[in-house]
């Protein structure tokens, strides 16, 4: 499908990604009138109003986390994010510093009050929306994320790049087919077979042994993609070594499984919703208290600038 760039700009917003970044980079110094850690909630609405005022999207949903950890995934997968749940928690919830856990749902009602779409889906990540969002869209995407697995979803003839954060939000690494030809040696619908062959440790994905990022892209440059690979290593006759052909054929469970793990979903049932980005708040009432409980000041301010002269 090649994209219609007459459609509506669309951004996606890789929302946990995001607001950690804005946790671990802004001060925890800013602090709501009673006394509140609120550094990744204006961190996040800074990173939006930046966003808004230079890259003027039409759309933009704050795609989120409603099961940061599907069972369907670890089924396949068991050690996937296994090392992110906490060591002293009993119900299986991902470890978030303890002060950013409340600012989560005050960056949810600000969302809200603003009109800005935010959309999960029972038993997906956030990456699986974006994913959904990304089949649906029939104009160019751009996905903010900074967790390279949603490299897989770039696509030069459908408009679809990633904004990867470099440094902060003010240095951002404009992603498509032609930057990951360079940086990894293929393109994006190959990115998720080179992340199943190579693993990745901080999700729990332990790939083949002997196969790192450069051996996964050659191989995938050389044969293809997964399957052939897989064939080539039960082919006696292939180019592949003894060795590396043991290690393919005794890595066969895993790699049953790891692409439909490492793959974002593109059918998440979604609810309705409404992507149009606002000029003014939605809720302006709302809004307001909410400024003023948690002392969201200038980084409010700058949001509603940017969305009304965009």
């Amino acid at each position: 499908m090649i994209c219609d760039v007459t459609a509506p700009r669309l951004m996606l917003l890789d929302s946990a990604s995001l607001y950690f970044r804005a946790y671990f980079g802004v001060p925890d110094t800013l602090r709501s009138p009673q006394g509140e850690p609120v550094n990744a909630v204006r961190g996040l609405l800074d990173f939006i109003a930046r966003l808004v005022h230079d890259h003027r999207p039409e759309e933009l949903v704050a795609c989120m986390d409603a099961d940061w950890r599907p069972q369907w995934r670890v089924d396949l997968v068991p050690s996937y994010k296994t090392h992110r749940v906490a060591e002293a928690a009993e119900d299986g919830e991902e470890e978030v510093p303890d002060t950013l856990a409340p600012q989560v749902p005050v960056i949810e009602q600000v969302l809200d009050a603003l009109g800005i779409a935010r959309v999960g889906s029972p038993g997906y990540e956030a990456d699986d929306v974006i994913g959904t969002l990304t089949a649906r869209a029939t104009g160019p995407v751009q996905i903010v994320t900074g967790d390279r697995d949603l490299f897989q979803l770039v696509d030069d003839d459908r408009g679809i790049t990633v904004l990867y954060p470099v440094k902060g939000m003010g240095n951002l690494q404009i992603t498509d087919d032609a930057v990951l030809l360079e940086k990894y040696g293929v393109r994006g619908d190959r990115y998720a077979d080179m992340a199943a062959l190579r693993g990745d440790p901080s999700d729990g994905l332990p790939g083949v042994k002997g196969i790192g990022e450069k051996t996964a892209a050659q191989l995938i440059n050389e044969y293809g993609d997964l399957a052939a690979i897989r064939a080539a290593a039960l082919d006696p006759g292939s180019r592949l070594t003894p060795a590396r052909r043991r290690n393919i054929v005794e890595g066969a469970a895993y790699l049953d499984v790891a692409p439909t793990v490492v793959r974002v979903a593109d059918d998440a049932p979604l609810p309705a919703f409404d992507p149009a980005l606002p000029t003014e708040p939605l809720d302006p009432m709302t809004l307001e208290h909410l400024a003023t409980r948690w002392g969201l000041g200038t980084s409010l301010d700058r949001l509603l600038e940017a969305l009304a002269t965009r």
